[in-house]
C-alpha cells in the first residue's frame, strides 16, 4: 500500500480530531486520488483551502498524490502575500457593513 503525509496549518486544524492536530499524517491508499479527495477524506471542506503544496510546490485540486509525497495545506493568508501562486479560494467579498437610514422600511447594504 503506498504511503503519503499530509499536514494541515493554522485554522484548518479546527476540522481534525485532536489526535491528528497540528502534525502530519500518513495516509495509505491503493489507487493515487485527487488530493482534494484526500483533503476531504480527512474532513477538512476543500473551500477552506487558500494553498497546497505537494514536495514543496504548489498544486491545484487536481493533482494526484503519489507514493511518498509530502502535502501541505493552507489556509487562507490574509497576511501574508502569496500572490506568485494560484490561489485556491475564490477571491474574498468586500467587507460588508450595514448603514441604518432613518428613511428607510429595512437595511441596506455597502460594499467597499
Amino acid at each position: 500500500m503506498k504511503q503519503a503525509g499530509v499536514r494541515f496549518y493554522a485554522e484548518l486544524n479546527d476540522f481534525l480530531p485532536p489526535e491528528k492536530t497540528a502534525r502530519t499524517i500518513t495516509c495509505s491508499f491503493d489507487v493515487g486520488g485527487s488530493v482534494k479527495d484526500m483533503i476531504e477524506s480527512l474532513g477538512v471542506p476543500h473551500t477552506e483551502v487558500d494553498l497546497i503544496l505537494a514536495n514543496g510546490e504548489p498544486v491545484d485540486f487536481t493533482y494526484r498524490v503519489r507514493e511518498g509525497d509530502r502535502i501541505c495545506v493552507y489556509p487562507e493568508f490574509r497576511s501574508i502575500d502569496i500572490s506568485p501562486h494560484e490561489r485556491l479560494r475564490p477571491r474574498p467579498l468586500p467587507e460588508m457593513r450595514f448603514v441604518a437610514d432613518t428613511h428607510m422600511d429595512g437595511w441596506r447594504l455597502i460594499f467597499e
